[in-house]
């Protein structure tokens, strides 16, 4: 993220940073960069899908330390899809996110989920506030911010101190100045750091077109020598634009080594992205005031005011947007079997029902003339992994049917069709049945009629210990969830804790094999991706299920391998929860579930 080899360059230095307390203010924090930071712990497993109960465990101590030092947070998360590589090039589970929006739901933390990219809308909102910004995006070197930008690797929020007394706890920071940093270069006025921003490359322009502007000018060296030469065009630039008074002229003087023909369209591509960093004129304050999300690019885009209003508060991921706006979706690569097809695969039908519910598609079509049915289908062009390189491919909404296509019900209307009906296409599309679902817990029963689909259609079949081990999973979370209630009103069964303490002894223990089974990674990749549209789905039918709390240890990706490891050898590992008959039966009536 951000502007190439800046936060490098940055870093090296030190010089362009003065220490901050940060207690007793409001933060604004952009969600994506610190999930990112929370997720990539050292001891996590990520070959494994992740383990969601220990993310979510990090997420309540972060703001639990915010609490303690009278820190009020605003979490910003962006609704255009980027890479969720970490540090180490390490991708974050599949889940993340969803886990991260219904940790900040459960904890009471204010969050906006933003239409385009966050970026000027998380600079808009702290200026409005006076109050930092808290990221691990170099853009906000660039943003003219009146608090400043704290990097989330200098925010020590696991050092607190106190300071005049124990109320008076703080968390030792790092602000960037954005005073210190021009000053070193000149006369360097702040309004030219978007200009250097775009022109040294960023997330949204390429260099391409500049080269030529690189290749003829001068570029004084300035402060290079001995230090960080990998930075040279950097510190180059930087000390070349500080000899203009302000954007326009500094423009002016990189189209003459332009091309006449080539100067307005560049002109025109520089000037456009420089707005980007411009704080965003979008009402946040009144979003966590009244609730309401107003964006005029929404709007522009048409998009129905529920969905929209949705999506800001978390309750319709990204993936939706894109598939409603741009008709374009990016599939998250996971840990998987790269000779086989992309774990996305065996959820392609879920996402056609998406895709068909969000472009109203009819089932009349079927009587169409072929040629004139794929012609009223509409596409959507999904970026999915092929073996080890990304592959674009388009793909047919589904046809839905008539009582989502009547004209009463248009998608800005959907959460009026009967939720009787909602229900049916949901359970129809992952091939389950309310009457078998009924003896399960309500919270539960999407991820079982997800287990259903996802055993009639993954490809390699899913294997018994499999579904056994992933059942197991979900019961010993359970287990946890009843066990480890911190409401004291919540009275917990002898045995359940008994069985809890002799789960926990069990996990301590050695195991014999821990090689890394690709094959069942690859299924049980299968398993997330289905849980994720089927969660998707859940959502855009306005939740005709329960949502399954992906932090109670729903999925635990170390825990559900280690079981299907034991169960090929030690079939008895299936009675792990024999000492409590309340998890027991659970277990019986998950697997009778499936199986029916």
């Amino acid at each position: 993220m951000g502007v190439q080899g800046l936060t490098g360059f940055v870093e090296e230095r030190g010089v362009f940073f003065t220490e901050l307390r940060v207690r007793d203010t409001k933060l604004v924090i952009d969600g994506s960069s610190l999930y990112h930071r929370l997720c990539f712990a050292p001891a996590a497993d990520f070959r494994r899908g992740g383990d969601y109960g220990p993310f979510a465990a990090a997420v309540r101590d972060f703001f639990g330390v915010l609490r303690a030092c009278r820190v009020a947070p605003f979490v910003q998360l962006r609704a255009a899809h980027g890479l969720s590589r970490g540090a180490g090039g390490c991708l974050a589970p599949l889940l993340t996110r969803e886990a991260f929006v219904q940790a900040l739901g459960r904890l009471g933390v204010p969050f906006v989920q933003c239409f385009a990219e966050a970026d000027r809308e998380i600079a808009g909102l702290a200026n409005c506030w006076g109050c930092p910004v808290l990221s691990l995006d170099s853009d906000f070197c660039v943003f003219d911010l009146a608090g400043g930008y704290c990097p989330l690797s200098h925010f020590q929020w696991q050092s607190v101190r106190a300071a005049d007394g124990p109320q008076r706890c703080f968390v030792p920071a790092r602000c960037f100045s954005a005073e210190r940093f021009c000053r070193h270069f000149g006369r360097l006025d702040k309004s030219l750091l978007p200009l250097f921003a775009v022109m040294n490359g960023n997330d949204y322009i390429g260099l391409e077109a500049l080269e030529v502007f690189f290749s003829k000018v001068r570029l004084a060296r300035g402060c290079a020598a001995g230090k960080g030469g990998k930075h040279l065009r950097l510190q180059g630039l930087l000390n070349w634009l500080s000899q203009f008074a302000e954007p326009t002229e500094a423009v002016d003087n990189v189209l003459k080594y332009l091309k006449k023909h080539q100067r307005e369209e560049i002109r025109e591509l520089l000037c456009t992205s420089m707005e980007d960093y411009a704080p965003s004129d979008v009402n946040l304050e009144d979003f966590f005031q009244n609730g309401r999300y107003e964006c005029e690019a929404a709007r522009r885009a048409d998009v129905p005011q529920w969905v929209l209003d949705a999506l800001a508060k978390g309750k319709l991921a990204p993936f939706v947007i894109n598939a409603l706006i741009l008709r374009s979706t990016f599939l998250r690569v996971q840990v998987e079997n790269m000779q086989r097809p992309s774990a996305h695969s065996t959820a392609l039908p879920i996402r056609q029902v998406i895709y068909g519910l969000l472009l109203r598609v009819s089932q009349n079509t079927e009587d169409a003339s072929p040629s004139k049915q794929t012609n009223e289908l509409p596409i959507v062009c999904e970026f999915d992994r092929c073996q080890k390189t990304l592959k674009k491919t388009f793909v047919q909404a589904a046809s839905l049917p008539t009582d989502f296509c009547d004209d009463r019900f248009p998608l800005d209307k959907l959460m009026e069709v009967p939720m009787s009906c909602r229900q049916m296409l949901l359970l129809e599309t992952l091939g389950a049945k309310m009457s078998f679902l009924e003896p399960i817990p309500s919270h539960l029963q999407l991820p079982i009629a997800v287990t259903c689909y996802w055993i009639r259609c993954s490809e390699p079949k899913v294997k018994l210990n499999q579904l056994k081990a992933l059942l197991l999973m979900i019961v010993s979370g359970e287990l946890h969830r009843i066990t480890d209630d911190p409401d004291p009103t919540v009275l917990h069964a002898e045995d359940d804790s008994i069985a809890y303490n002799e789960f926990l002894k069990w996990k301590e223990k050695k195991l014999q094999n821990n090689d890394f089974d690709l094959d069942a990674a690859h299924s049980f990749c299968q398993w997330q991706c289905c849980l994720q549209m089927g969660l998707y789905l859940n959502q855009l039918l306005c939740s005709p299920l329960s949502e399954p709390d992906l932090s109670s240890r729903l999925y635990t990706g170390t825990l559900v391998h280690r079981l299907y490891q034991e169960l090929k050898s030690t079939p008895s590992v299936e009675n792990l929860f024999i000492l409590s008959p309340k998890m027991t039966q659970l277990y019986l009536v998950l697997l009778n579930t499936v199986k029916s």
